[in-house]
């Protein structure tokens, strides 16, 4: 009976853990403890010692006054020590934006019903028009080895982007634009990326963080009227001046700065700032005709303020032709010839009116550049990364079919299988998650976290999707000209991975320092309780997160003890419903990790990059993994979609699960580092990579069903069958695979000795001879050849082309 009533005690304070019900765990676990040590016959004095402890805990936990100034007190003071100091530009930083998706991953049960249910609206006809129209006859005008010769777009393909509208996609109807959603955006950068990196990022800016942007939200009603027409029409070429040699990934160190100063402008005092800058990286800067600039802005004699103020992060905008500005050199980013340049100013004098927003908005750049940083990173180099892995699953599905070695088409060696998986599964996942972020910008959402994670981990599966591209096409990807449009795509990799904030900085910085407080649901408030020392608030954040911890431990063990069976999910279908399951397990185990880093790591987190980067993986795959759930979820169920959700399971959960074995593995705390091993893993690290088996139906997917190659390479621009590249591929594969089955009849012939073995086209004229196939199969076999000679080809130049390539 004492056994049964301890067991019933631990069990009871396990599940109500497991529930959240933190105080109901302590109060009947503790009572069914008393009652154990009572019928075991425990003498009167080990009863009451425990009566009283009991008691004791009760009034020290339950009664408020005594709460407050025992524990919570004294804990807050603890905690003020061990917290970070942050800055103003952090706290803005941390401010910025809002939490969604990534906000039920850190709460250690996400309501898998709610992203679901979430409606992911299809593109409206206005801009599928726009795709069917414009981008497709711009994609057509577009010659992308020609641009890489010219080191420019052509002067008609220019006009053409300002009088299609291109440069407004962002701006509102009413001021002359296009007013198109985030996911119209999205698609159609996708698909010119597709065709032109170049193009691709020409377009790109203007419709990201900048002017445009910028005045949007922040912009007086007079700034809006003057410069939005312009910039919609393309008259106003803009670009945005942030990053210097002295501050890169730190861009509020700038030591571009303006010094509040009056002038006299036709005779009358005109309240001013005169600015200087060094400026590099900067997209379009050698075109612009429009600047936009951040720079510290300070005001040494008090002219507006308080003297000696400096008020901080400034953006204004500054015509090109302003005097003392100096612009139009060209970076070389890559070889890809997109307008990319230095700009200068020293001691360039403009009104305050030039601030963005007035003067009113002085120092407010740095949380105007923070609040509006989401919706361009979650669109721009996401799109660009999807449009280059569906052209690499494109290419090299078509690639594999046509080129033979050893009587085989290439795609058929379990070598060249394993990267074809990759390519697919990732080129699923991408696609994923550039739907459900975009749908997420036009619900309204400003998901800062999630648009760095698609930012960061978008460009590294592109990077790794083109170099399996580039290693199944093995010498022909190395060879540069018209017919290699792989080779340019790999020479713009390092762009993507690099602007908008690098990925080693996005990772290890930015997407769990930021998400470890604004996702977390106590962290954030305990913070600010401190900072404002506010003792009740502290208190309910305190307690609410002590409770946090207990509930995701239990959970966390429980799940993995389970296999995660017993967490309820939503009804898709078997392999679904166990990778929520999966997903959910991971979020407990994830919330609880992230606690045990911040409990025992405190402000030195912040320093500690190798872990906080693992922690950031597991974020990262959690989000990626849900957005290829809800794709399946809302798309057609086929056998294709099928293989490709149970890649993407077992893909993710084990990057999930690695990253989480190094935390566990590298926390200094060993004690805990142990006990969160035997929560989170106390069977071991059981998931595993992909399986050869469902690599090898994954890459059949991309081989063999030529429907679901298109489906999950729907949104980019295949070119007529009489270029070169892509699509004489295209053209290629159409002509193979209608020989495929005339090749079989051959080689039947062949193995039953109806037919002498020979090279390619003798056989096929032996088959001939002998009546095994048509005259009219001949002639198809010979097309099929040719057209495969045609597009194993690659590029020759003659000595005096030679020179003059670049």
């Amino acid at each position: 009976m004492t056994w049964v009533l301890i067991l019933a005690a631990i069990l009871s304070y396990v599940t109500l853990l497991y529930r959240r019900r933190g105080f109901l765990a302590w109060l009947i676990g503790s009572l069914l403890l008393l009652a154990g040590l009572k019928v075991a016959g425990a003498s009167g004095f080990w009863v009451g010692l425990g009566a009283l402890l009991v008691g004791t805990l009760a009034a020290l936990f339950g009664l408020k006054p005594l709460r407050l100034n025992l524990v919570t007190r004294p804990v807050m003071r603890m905690m003020a020590k061990m917290l970070p100091k942050l800055g103003e530009t952090e706290r803005i930083a941390l401010e910025a934006g809002t939490v969604w998706w990534d906000g039920q991953l850190f709460s250690g049960r996400p309501d898998w019903q709610s992203l679901l249910d979430f409606r992911v609206n299809p593109s409206n006809a206005e801009e599928q028009a726009f795709l069917d129209g414009p981008v497709q006859e711009l994609c057509a005008m577009i010659d992308d080895w020609q641009v890489q010769q010219l080191r420019d777009l052509p002067p008609e393909v220019w006009a053409y982007l300002k009088k299609a509208g291109f440069f407004g996609m962002i701006i509102p109807k009413q001021y002359g634009g296009l007013g198109f959603t985030a996911d119209g955006h999205s698609r159609i950068v996708t698909k010119i990326s597709s065709r032109s990196a170049t193009a691709a990022v020409t377009v790109m800016v203007p419709n990201s963080l900048g002017p445009a942007e910028l005045l949007l939200h922040y912009g007086t009603d007079e700034q809006k009227q003057h410069y939005l027409p312009r910039l919609a029409s393309g008259e106003e070429i803009p670009c945005f001046a942030l990053t210097g040699p002295e501050a890169g990934s730190d861009a509020a160190a700038t030591q571009s700065v303006g010094i509040v100063e009056e002038r006299k402008v036709d005779g009358e005092s005109v309240m001013g700032m005169r600015l200087s800058w060094k400026k590099r990286y900067i997209t379009l800067a050698p075109v612009a005709t429009l600047v936009g600039l951040a720079f510290r802005l300070k005001d040494p004699e008090g002219l507006i303020g308080e003297a000696g103020k400096d008020y901080g992060i400034t953006c204004a905008l500054i015509p090109r032709d302003t005097p003392g500005m100096q612009i139009g050199e060209r970076h070389d980013p890559m070889g890809i010839p997109f307008m990319n340049g230095p700009t200068v100013g020293e001691d360039v004098w403009v009104p305050l009116s030039y601030i963005i927003g007035g003067a009113e908005r002085a120092g407010q750049g740095w949380r105007m550049l923070m609040e509006s940083l989401a919706a361009g990173r979650s669109v721009s180099l996401p799109a660009l990364s999807v449009g280059a892995t569906q052209v690499a699953t494109r290419l090299v599905g078509a690639y594999a079919t046509v080129r033979e070695q050893f009587d085989t088409p290439i795609g058929r060696f379990e070598g060249v299988e394993e990267p074809l998986a990759r390519i697919a599964g990732l080129t699923y996942i991408l696609g994923g998650a550039r739907r459900l972020t975009c749908a997420a910008l036009d619900a309204g959402h400003q998901p800062s976290v999630i648009s760095a994670i698609v930012k960061a981990y978008m460009t590294d599966a592109m990077r790794d999707v083109i170099t399996d591209a580039m290693d199944i096409r093995a010498g022909a990807a190395i060879i540069r000209g018209p017919r290699n449009l792989l080779a340019r795509m790999w020479a713009s990799i390092p762009i993507g991975i690099t602007v908008e904030g690098s990925n080693i900085l996005t990772r290890s910085m930015i997407i769990y320092g930021q998400g470890a407080i604004r996702c977390h649901p106590f962290v954030e408030r305990e913070i600010s309780a401190i900072a404002d020392d506010r003792l009740e608030d502290f208190d309910q954040a305190l307690f609410g997160h002590v409770n946090f911890v207990a509930s995701n431990s239990a959970r966390a063990l429980v799940l993995a003890l389970t296999g995660s069976r017993i967490t309820r999910v939503p009804d898709i279908d078997q392999n679904g419903e166990r990778f929520m399951q999966h997903l959910s397990r991971f979020s407990a185990a994830f919330a609880l990790a992230s606690d045990m880093a911040m409990g025992t790591l405190g402000g030195s987190l912040k320093r500690r990059e190798k872990i906080s980067g693992r922690l950031a993986d597991c974020l990262a795959w959690m989000y990626l993994a849900s957005s290829a759930l809800k794709r399946f979820h809302d798309e057609p169920k086929s056998t294709v979609n099928y293989d490709l959700l149970k890649w993407v399971s077992a893909h993710a959960l084990y990057q999930i699960q690695q990253a989480l074995l190094g935390v566990i593995d590298n926390l200094p705390n060993r004690l805990v580092a142990w006990k969160l091993r035997w929560i989170v893993f106390p069977l071991g690290a059981r998931f595993k990579p992909p399986s050869d088996r469902l690599g090898r139906n994954v890459a059949r997917s991309i081989l063999d069903d030529r429907q679901a190659r298109q489906s999950l390479t729907a949104d980019i621009y295949v070119p007529d069958a009489a270029e070169p590249g892509l699509g004489a591929l295209e053209a290629a594969l159409d002509k193979a695979v209608r020989a495929l089955p005339i090749e079989a009849r051959i080689k039947e012939a062949v193995r039953e000795g109806r037919l002498d073995r020979a090279p390619g086209g003798s056989l096929d004229a032996l088959a001939l001879e002998q009546d095994i196939i048509s005259a009219a199969e001949f002639a198809l076999l010979a097309e099929a050849d040719a057209a495969r000679d045609e597009v194993i080809a690659v590029d020759a130049f003659s000595a005096e082309e030679f020179v003059r390539l670049r």
